[in-house]
């Protein structure tokens, strides 16, 4: 009974072991080879649970999905002889995975392959067209061309490169810096000019505030002395009226006006007895 329990048990985990090994699994994202011995088998592109022979057969899962490689920035030699550092990157699928398994394997080898491609089809389109070509608005013509050619070469590897473009595009750091410096220099002429032009604009606004002012104040002043007069006859015709009316009153109110603009505390006036000034200073009830 014992040992036919353990044999049980035996071929069960066989069973299971056997089972375990002889499904996988596809994600939708994935594809899939089936490899016996190192031979292509079958490439599985559907999603969902497969069977495979356990043991024998192995799988390799492949990404489907649209892939990014950058390329190291790389110097290159323009038609008209300058040089250029391209920095660049393309974006790939893998679109035939028996070929791609036969060819390249795995993704580092794909790395190295795409790495050749993209620079080799670089180098070309570099060398045939002029830098302000390349760092230009024709650049976009020239990177189609790139593609067509590296997507041929792509082909051969089960690749599928769908695109190449250029990230940056710089000057070797030898010539870089000389380079700068003109811009540079170039950058504080121009604001040399701006400053210069800033300052010429600015005495020409202020001779123009200033005349404004002169003007303004010129007015200001006709305008205030026009009032003054106007106030000063006003005030000669008040006095004419008041003289008419009281001359003595009136003769009075101008003494005291004339006593309180001369005379302060501690004032001394020296005034002769027949003086017009005298007359008010004298008591009250005195007669002269």
């Amino acid at each position: 009974m014992k040992r036919s329990q353990i044999t049980y048990g035996i071929i069960a985990l066989i069973a299971f072991i056997l089972l375990t090994n002889a499904f996988y699994t596809v994600d939708e994202t994935e594809q899939v080879i089936v490899i016996q011995l190192g031979t292509f088998i079958r490439s599985v592109q559907e999603p969902g649970l497969h069977m495979k022979v356990p043991f024998i057969q192995s799988i390799t899962s492949y990404d489907k999905r649209l892939l990014r490689y950058d390329a190291p920035p790389a110097e290159f030699l323009t038609k008209d002889k300058k040089a250029l550092v391209v920095d660049a990157y393309s974006r790939f699928r893998i679109v035939n995975p028996r070929l791609f398994y036969e060819t390249l394997r795995d993704m580092p080898r794909a790395s190295a392959r795409l790495d050749a491609i993209i620079s080799s089809g670089l180098r070309e389109a570099v060398a045939s067209h002029n830098q302000s070509d390349i760092i230009s608005e024709k650049r976009e013509p020239i990177m189609e061309k790139v593609h067509d050619v590296t997507n041929k070469k792509g082909e051969e590897f089960g690749i599928e490169i769908v695109d190449v473009r250029i990230k940056r595009t710089d000057f070797p750091p030898e010539i870089a810096e000389s380079i700068y410096a003109r811009m540079r220099a170039e950058r504080h002429r121009i604001a040399k000019r701006y400053r210069s032009e800033g300052a010429e604009e600015q005495l020409k606004i202020k001779a123009e505030t200033d005349k404004e002012k002169s003007i303004i104040l010129a007015e200001a002043k006709r305008q205030s002395e026009i009032i003054r007069g106007e106030g000063d006859a006003e005030s000669i015709k008040i006095y004419a009226r008041a003289l008419n009316k009281d001359t003595e009153f009136y003769t009075f109110l101008r003494s005291l006006e004339v006593y309180q603009n001369s005379l302060d505390e501690g004032s001394t006036l020296i005034l002769t007895t027949d003086s017009p000034l005298f007359k008010y200073l004298e008591g009250p009830g005195t007669s002269r």
